[in-house]
């Protein structure tokens, strides 16, 4: 019983469409009707500007570090943290407050694995600019990035982080197949700012 009630506020941190809501409070505009159509915070970049973007990103990971510390504030220990991550992170990719349709994983994947070893959350975060700088893909470099985390925690030897990095690693890429299409296409758009 304490593991459902963990994994359904989890869920709902997750379901909280932080792109939605900063487009039609600050910006009153629907970001689903615009670029990719997604919730996430690449198009929000796209459609609403750096401010913005920033905000639903840095949103987004929170949600997943807050559902992911949960048992921690709780004094659950006996409950699995990235366990109840995970349900934050489906939450976001299926939240119940935006129709089922959100965005693609990686921010609050990131948030998740920020909430449990924020040192695999720096490799990251690195790899992800390192490669968004040489191939100014932002889908090449989150999945890319996710590969790479799979990578640092088996040498590390977290092999139990290593199972939850390769499943969100699975979603984001997933979430990605047709900005797959496109990059094999070369019709990915590349950001111009890096």
């Amino acid at each position: 019983m304490e593991y459902f009630l963990y994994i359904l506020i989890a869920y709902l941190l997750g379901s909280i469409p932080s792109g939605l809501i900063v487009g039609k409070i600050g910006y009153n505009t629907d970001i689903r009707e615009h670029g990719s159509g997604n919730l996430g915070g690449t198009n929000t970049f796209r459609v609403l500007g750096v401010k913005a973007g920033l905000i639903v990103t840095i949103a987004d990971i929170l949600k997943g570090t807050m559902a992911a510390s949960l048992p921690f504030f709780m004094g659950a220990e006996e409950v699995y943290p990235l366990v109840i991550g995970i349900f934050a992170v489906i939450g976001h990719m299926y939240p119940v407050f935006a129709g089922f349709k959100g965005g693609k994983a990686v921010a609050t994947s990131g948030g998740v694995i920020l909430g449990v070893n924020p040192i695999i959350f720096l490799v990251l975060i690195l790899s992800f600019f390192i490669i968004l700088y040489l191939s100014k893909y932002v889908s090449l470099s989150s999945m890319v990035s996710g590969i790479i985390g799979i990578i640092a925690t088996l040498v590390v030897g977290d092999y139990g982080l290593t199972i939850i990095i390769s499943l969100f690693t699975i979603f984001v890429i997933y979430r990605h197949r047709t900005n797959i299409k496109r990059i094999i296409n070369k019709t990915e758009p590349k950001i111009t700012w890096m």
